[in-house]
């Protein structure tokens, strides 16, 4: 459901906005290196309040801050009790989360190729929020100009910065 028309790029978009009865959030997550110094930061939106988070580690890799902001963003909002659009760069998350998932946890934490799952214990502690929570997830692409995708990119180079 659109709940506004906008122009982005010359292009005509729908546009979402956070109403009372749900929460949006935005998610990024990136690393200097890989691994390497990495950054994640996330956007949330209740309304007619945006907070903003981030966070990082020395060394880490580009998925597991992906995957931190997705799980920070949620504990943050997990007591709400309200729907949850989350909007993310990665298809990594979205994907993982939405789809793969299921057939790792049915193969013992293992791909399809009979590998062990990277960062399992962070998709553990997304399986559980999401499992908790009603979270529709929705890819948006990066570097394209969205509003709060672009913020939590700036928040992801911020907290780089602070390992460099």
């Amino acid at each position: 459901m659109c709940f506004f028309w906008g122009m982005l790029k010359d292009k005509w978009f729908c546009g979402r906005m956070a109403g009372m009865d749900e929460i949006v959030i935005y998610t990024d997550g990136g690393c200097h290196g890989n691994p390497g110094p990495g950054g994640w930061g996330c956007v949330v939106i209740d309304g007619d309040k945006v907070r903003k988070l981030s966070g990082g580690e020395k060394q880490t890799t580009n998925n597991r801050m992906e995957l931190s902001a997705a799980i920070e963003a949620l504990q943050a909002v997990a007591l709400e009790g309200r729907k949850i659009v989350v909007y993310s760069d990665s298809q990594y998350v979205k994907n993982g989360i939405t789809s793969w998932i299921k057939n790792w946890k049915k193969n013992g934490w293992r791909t399809a190729a009979k590998k062990p799952v990277l960062n399992q214990d962070l998709w553990v502690q997304l399986d559980t929020l999401y499992n908790s929570l009603d979270v529709e997830w929705k890819w948006v692409k990066g570097h394209a100009g969205v509003e709060y995708n672009e913020v939590c990119d700036q928040l992801c180079q911020m907290e780089i910065a602070k390992f460099e």
